[in-house]
């Protein structure tokens, strides 16, 4: 079981900037992918940024340019830099952890998903 706790979101006016943290813990033998996603009212969920287990990094159009995602697996964390936000970017943000489970010489790659929390731009 892994257990994602997002942080960091806020109110911000058009052009600031935020720092959004995906933390997790629990028991797992490695973790492969992180994602960010977006839930806006009214609206489809949407992937926002991804990193692969070495770094490759994809990013939504929207995303492009002005956000950033990394990773520290030594501190079991990740992170999203967002810079010159837009109202747009207002959303429920959420994190995806893709863990590596080894059991019972079976290995697993479940998602665990953290509760989000919720950024705003106001214009």
């Amino acid at each position: 079981q892994v257990h994602v706790v997002e942080s960091g979101g806020g109110l911000v006016q058009t052009g600031g900037s935020l720092r959004l943290s995906c933390a997790y813990s629990g028991t797992f033998s490695g973790i492969g992918s992180m994602a960010w996603y977006r839930q806006a009212p009214e609206k489809e969920r949407e992937l926002v940024a991804m990193i692969s287990i070495d770094d490759r990094t994809t990013y939504s159009d929207s995303a492009k340019g002005r956000f950033t995602i990394s990773r520290n697996n030594a501190d079991q964390v990740g992170f999203l830099q967002m810079n010159r936000l837009i109202p747009d970017d207002t959303g429920l943000y959420s994190c995806t952890i893709e863990a590596v489970i080894v059991d019972l010489g079976r290995t697993s790659f479940p998602d665990y998903w953290g509760q989000g929390t919720q950024v705003t731009v106001s214009s």
